[in-house]
C-alpha cells in the first residue's frame, strides 16, 4: 500500500453490527489467515475511532457474517527504535502474520520513505491477539531504490524454510530473504527476477505443488490496481507470468492488497481491499473497504477471474 492516503478505520461497534456479506468493514492491506475454524484478518490500522496509523489491530469471523474485534497488537510507542533514523513523523502499515514454534510473528512497515528510508519490523507474541512484543530493531531497511514496505512471511513446507517478501512502490522492487527459525532474523538474501507488473503487496500460497506469487499492480488510489499473479516450481521462482485475476468493475475500484487462504470447508478465499462506487476522478479519497471473494482453479492449475460481489453473494464459511 502506498503510504500517503491515511484513513479512520471503522469504529469497534460497527464492526460487530455491519451487514453480513460484502463488502466486510472498513480497512486496508488486509493479511487473513485461518486459525482453527475461524478467519482471521490483520488490517492496516487499529480498532477504535479515530486512527493515526500508530498501532494494529485485528478482527475474526466464524461465519463471514459477524466480525468480532480483536482489540489493539502493538502500538508505535512500543517500537522503540523507530525514531532512530530522526525522521520527523513515522506510520505503521500493511501487517503480516506468521506462525511458527507455537508463537506468531508480526511483520510491519514503518515509513515514509522520505525523508529516510522505510523500513519493516517484526514483533512476536504467544497468541494472535497479542500482545506483541517488538524485537528490537528492525529486520530490513529501504535505500537505494528499494522502499521496504508490505511484509509477508511464507512458511514452505516442503523444506521447512520461511521466507520473507517485500518491497514495492517506489522502484516496484521485490525482495525475498530466508528467515533464520527465530523467524526475527535474516539468514540470506535470495536473488529473484522482479515478475511482470508487479507495484507492491506480494503475497505467496501453495497448491498442488505449484507456487503462486500475487501481488498488485498499479496506483492505489485509482482504478488501476489490480491483482496479478505468477507461478514457480520453488517459492522464489523462476515466475511464470500468468495475467491479472482482480481488476476494477463497474462499481468497484482499484481491487488489491490481498491474502489467500484456503477455508476448511475446502473452498479458497481471496481477502483484499476495494474501493465502492467512488465519486469523480483519481485519486480516490474516503474509506476503503475490505472484501472476501471466492478464488476458482482451472484443471490445469490457472487461477480463473475473480468475480467481486455485494451482499449476500458474498461467500460464506457454511460446511460444504
Amino acid at each position: 500500500m502506498r503510504k500517503h492516503l491515511f484513513l479512520p478505520l471503522v469504529l469497534l461497534a460497527s464492526v460487530a453490527a455491519s451487514p453480513a456479506g460484502n463488502p466486510q468493514f472498513e480497512g486496508a492491506d488486509p493479511h487473513a489467515m485461518f486459525i482453527g475454524n475461524e478467519l482471521w484478518v490483520f488490517p492496516t490500522g487499529g480498532p477504535g475511532g479515530s486512527w493515526a496509523a500508530d498501532r494494529f489491530g485485528a478482527f475474526s469471523t466464524r461465519d463471514l457474517k459477524n466480525w468480532r474485534p480483536r482489540g489493539e497488537l502493538i502500538r508505535r510507542d512500543q517500537i522503540g527504535w523507530i525514531k532512530d533514523d530522526g525522521a520527523p513523523e513515522h506510520f505503521l502499515w500493511a501487517p503480516g502474520v506468521a506462525t511458527r514454534n507455537g508463537k506468531y510473528y508480526l511483520y510491519f512497515s514503518v515509513g515514509p520513505q522520505n525523508p529516510t528510508p522505510s523500513r519493516i519490523g517484526v514483533a512476536v507474541a504467544d497468541r494472535p491477539e497479542g500482545p506483541y512484543r517488538d524485537s528490537g530493531r528492525p529486520l530490513v531497511t529501504g535505500g537505494q531504490g528499494f522502499e521496504a514496505i508490505d511484509p509477508m512471511v511464507f512458511n514452505d513446507a516442503r523444506s521447512g524454510k520461511s521466507y520473507l517478501y517485500a518491497g514495492g512502490s517506489a522502484g516496484s522492487k521485490l525482495r525475498v530473504w530466508e528467515l533464520k527459525p527465530d523467524m526475527v532474523t535474516i539468514a540470506r538474501e535470495v536473488p529473484v527476477a522482479n515478475p511482470p507488473q508487479f507495484t507492491e503487496g506480494a503475497f505467496l500460497h501453495e497448491r498442488g505443488g505449484t507456487y503462486y506469487l500475487s501481488y498488485s499492480h498499479g496506483r492505489f488510489n485509482g482504478p488501476s490496481y489490480s491483482v496479478h499473479y505468477a507461478t514457480a516450481p520453488s517459492p522464489v521462482g523462476p515466475w511464470k507470468y500468468r495475467g491479472a485475476i482482480l481488476t476494477s468493475d463497474a462499481t468497484h475500484k482499484g481491487p488489491g492488497h490481498h491474502s489467500f487462504v484456503k477455508a476448511p470447508n475446502g473452498q479458497w478465499l481471496i481477502v483484499y481491499h476495494r474501493w465502492e462506487n467512488p465519486q469523480g476522478a483519481e485519486p480516490y479519497r474516503g474509506e476503503r473497504q475490505v472484501a472476501v471473494d471466492r478464488v476458482r482453479y482451472a484443471r490445469d492449475g490457472r487461477i480463473l477471474p475473480i468475480r467481486m460481489t455485494d451482499g449476500a453473494a458474498a461467500p460464506t464459511l457454511a460446511a460444504r
